[in-house]
């Protein structure tokens, strides 16, 4: 994870300063609303309870145990060490998604539906740069409520959304709030890989809430949350979720193959109303190989009191700016690793890019990240 200039970004599970047992406190049976108690409501507690009332039963609770191991004067002592986060049922076949965090180095994962009955989850696959991963559980059809999806890129900042999670092991707690931000880069679980296109929400979440579903007022899943920025691991106001576009395009190959090869190109971009512009190039990397070019580094000599100073700065101005994959028009920086990452490596592509106000072509031999 990195920093920002006031905070740190913390994977929602990893922080815990609580432990409750919220089990048989919560609502183990969904209760329906009757008409009349809805009437008494504004129109916006209208729309909380119905969301609610919609998606709480597709959201689980996981418990994970995992072997902690350390050295003491004596021997090698274990430890079992346990934590909780949230997930979504994807289908009636018992699909459960979670985060990565969630369940990285986990020997155990148990799952426990809204009704509350616990089941040990299979792993069925993981994809750490998305911190996206899929689990199974053996429950019954009638148990398992999927949640319905929503397309994320019809979001918009300022749209009201919703949390359900288990945050701090209280189960399926509703928070509100804005979308603050659309399109920003986190940490991920890999260096040099950041989650793209992540959504930015006010609304309170905390640790135990990681993987939990981010709603919209209809009630469709928009995004899974997670990740906060904050000093000490709580809720600051600034939390972020995966999109739902990201996680329909991950979850079917993790379904199918348990894991996701991507191909790489080896470049950072950022958008411009003119094109990608190259923000970076990995050294000795397919873009770098191709001659691709990204800023470069001016050194500008003056002379000050006598003094000779020499000044370097990144000219930005100088980096290509890609417009399009085998002549595929790019406008956005998930359409163009969207296309690069479904090639394999080894892949020849045609980068499209303007260079000094003209258009050039550049082929470009993909590799394994």
């Amino acid at each position: 994870m990195y920093n920002t200039s006031f905070s740190r970004i913390f994977p929602l599970f990893f922080v815990f300063f609580v432990t409750v047992s919220a089990f048989g406190q919560g609502n183990e049976k969904a209760v329906p609303i009757l008409p009349e108690r809805l009437k008494e409501l504004d129109p916006e507690e209208c729309v909380n309870v119905q969301v609610y009332e919609k998606c709480n039963r597709s959201t689980v609770n996981i418990d994970t145990k995992s072997i902690q191991r350390s050295t003491l004067f004596l021997g090698v002592a274990t430890e079992v060490e346990s934590d909780r986060g949230s997930g979504i049922v994807l289908d009636k076949n018992g699909h459960i998604l979670t985060n990565f965090h969630v369940i990285e180095g986990a020997r155990e994962i148990n799952v426990t539906l809204f009704n509350g009955k616990s089941y040990v989850a299979e792993m069925i696959g993981v994809d750490p740069p998305t911190d996206i991963a899929v689990l199974r559980i053996d429950a019954l059809e009638s148990e398992l409520f999927p949640v319905e999806i929503a397309d994320s890129s019809k979001l918009l900042v300022g749209q009201k959304v919703y949390a359900i999670g288990n945050p701090f092991g209280l189960e399926r707690t509703l928070t509100s709030g804005i979308i603050s931000s659309l399109n920003r880069s986190i940490g991920s679980r890999v260096r040099n890989r950041p989650i793209k296109q992540a959504i930015q929400i006010d609304a309170a979440i905390n640790p135990g809430n990681s993987g939990g579903p981010l709603l919209d007022s209809r009630g469709r899943m928009i995004g899974m949350n997670t990740a906060i920025a904050s000093r000490i691991g709580e809720n600051s106001g600034v939390g972020f979720a995966i999109p739902t576009n990201t996680i329909s395009r991950i979850v079917p190959i993790l379904i199918k193959d348990g894991k996701v090869v991507r191909a790489d190109i080896g470049v950072q971009v950022y958008e411009t109303h003119e094109g990608l512009q190259i923000r970076a190039i990995k050294p000795d990397g397919p873009a770098d190989q191709a001659r691709l070019q990204g800023p470069q580094l001016v050194e500008k000599r003056s002379t000050r009191g006598g003094f000779s100073i020499t000044q370097r700065f990144l000219d930005t101005s100088a980096a290509d700016i890609i417009t399009a994959v085998d002549d595929n028009p790019v406008k956005t920086a998930e359409e163009f690793f969207t296309i690069i990452e479904e090639h394999k490596a080894g892949d020849r592509v045609m980068i499209s890019v303007l260079r000094s106000g003209k258009t050039v072509k550049v082929p470009v031999v993909l590799e394994n990240p």
